[in-house]
């Protein structure tokens, strides 16, 4: 039986989505839910599984899609020069607001306010899911990078964002009910510990984000699907994802 102040995510499929607009409406909570220490996986493993892709620190590092900026602060204090970008004003007003001597502006990752060549890194850390214009935001990407450079990048494994598990235990079916190639929308319903939060994504194929990589002219140099890291399962139904991914990691290069 689950514990009842960690209720399980609900998700909603949804026909269309405005994922600026739904990010910036349910970023207080966000920004809540995120600075709870030990709260998320971001905490207990997430976010250094995902650095051991990151290069050293080098000339410049942005941070595509940073929201309240936990993973710029982080980045910072591992001597990366770090420039956060983000479309939701309350995301970022929260972001200055935690690190006022890193550099921070309010832009569509599609319409990126920075010159040719300006980084030599940019991380997408659970942020493309999240963009309404893939494409076009790692088009941008590559081009603020400078030859040489590496996107980094985690997403939501399309395989977790196109089904669901049928049950609590750690053997629990795995199934999608719809399409995994076609694109759709969804809402995930989060409560844990008297905090709840709204996530609203989009699902991809996994194709849909290689082929952006590619047409950007990025050529990827590292893919993995980690699974949830023993030291990290707190249940049988967070064992569940020692079976199936739960996110994507990447590195791409611009050659």
């Amino acid at each position: 039986m689950a514990h009842p102040s960690h209720r399980p995510a609900t998700r909603t499929r949804l026909a269309s989505a405005d994922l600026r607009e739904a990010w910036e409406e349910t970023a207080a909570d966000f920004v809540t839910w995120a600075r709870t220490p030990w709260h998320d996986i971001y905490w207990h493993y997430h976010r250094d599984v995902f650095c051991e892709l990151v290069p050293p620190p080098g000339r410049r590092t942005l941070d595509l899609g940073c929201g309240e900026g936990r993973l710029s602060r982080h980045l910072k204090a591992l001597d990366h020069e770090v420039v956060g970008v983000d479309a939701s004003p309350t995301m970022l007003a929260a972001a200055r607001e935690a690190a006022r001597d890193t550099e921070t502006h309010l832009a569509d990752a599609a319409a990126l306010p920075f010159a040719d060549g300006a980084f030599d890194c940019v991380i997408a850390f659970m942020s493309l899911q999240d963009i309404d214009d893939l494409e076009g935001a790692v088009s941008e990407a590559a081009r603020v990078l400078e030859a040489g450079g590496r996107l980094c990048f985690a997403i939501v494994h399309p395989l977790n964002s196109a089904g669901s598990f049928e049950g609590e235990l750690a053997d629990s079916p795995f199934v999608i009910g719809g399409s995994y190639l076609d694109r759709s929308f969804y809402a995930d319903r989060l409560s844990r510990d008297g905090l709840e939060l709204t996530l609203t994504s989009a699902h991809r194929p996994l194709q849909a984000y290689t082929e952006a990589l590619a047409s950007a002219g990025l050529v990827i140099e590292r893919l993995r699907e980690p699974a949830v890291p023993e030291h990290a399962i707190a249940s049988p139904r967070t064992r569940r994802w020692q079976r199936l991914p739960l996110f994507v990691h990447g590195r791409a290069l611009k050659p």
